[in-house]
């Protein structure tokens, strides 16, 4: 029986971008079940880590800027154009409830790339609804339905509960990964959820 493999993410996180450039590879290589799960980050990080914050405010400059050599290593070593947005941290909520529109329509993936890729590769504000806009015309979803569906209380919802779900088994950020119920999380655990997938405990 093919494992299941959970992605939680939000398109927010440079982290993330990383993580979601590969994580279908992986599924494929291992024969998982993918599950897409959007969240919205800045609701775990209020309810469970609010250190994150913190860390903002008052960085360690040393790490900051291993930190920074860190991500560029790893965008690098993918291949991906991760810049420095001039809108962070960015609200991403609606881009994340239209993410359940996309996967309605079969078109999960190639929406999530295309909004990682305004953010992080274009510097594109993806809170703004002109820019989302462009994003739904580049995967071809229906603007119309997308715009009525992100502002309905049903959209609302299913993003607050896979958020609510994240933080309720454990998890603290973007991106989180469960294989069978075991978390994972961070770009750089990929490499022991392949394992988790291809090996049995």
């Amino acid at each position: 029986m093919a494992k299941k493999l959970e992605f939680f993410y939000d398109c927010s996180s440079p982290w993330t971008y990383l993580a979601f450039s590969r994580i279908e590879e992986v599924a494929r290589r291992t024969d998982a079940e993918m599950v897409w799960r959007p969240i919205l980050v800045g609701g775990v990080f209020n309810a469970v880590n609010p250190s994150v914050y913190e860390t903002r405010e008052r960085p360690v400059k040393a790490k900051a800027r291993y930190y920074a050599k860190d991500l560029q290593d790893w965008a690098h070593l993918y291949g991906l154009k991760i810049g420095q947005p001039s809108v962070f941290p960015v609200n991403s909520v609606k881009a994340m409830r239209g993410a359940f529109v996309a996967h309605e329509h079969g078109k999960i993936s190639s929406y999530s790339r295309c909004v990682f890729d305004q953010y992080w590769g274009e510097d594109r504000d993806i809170s703004k609804d002109d820019v989302l806009r462009e994003i739904v015309k580049m995967v071809g979803l229906d603007e119309k339905e997308y715009f009525i569906k992100i502002a309905s209380q049903d959209y609302k919802d299913k993003l607050k509960r896979n958020t609510d779900e994240l933080i309720e088994r454990g998890g603290f950020g973007s991106p989180t990964m469960f294989v069978d119920g075991e978390m994972f999380f961070g770009n750089d655990r990929l490499v022991l959820v392949e394992h988790a997938l291809t090996h049995s405990h």
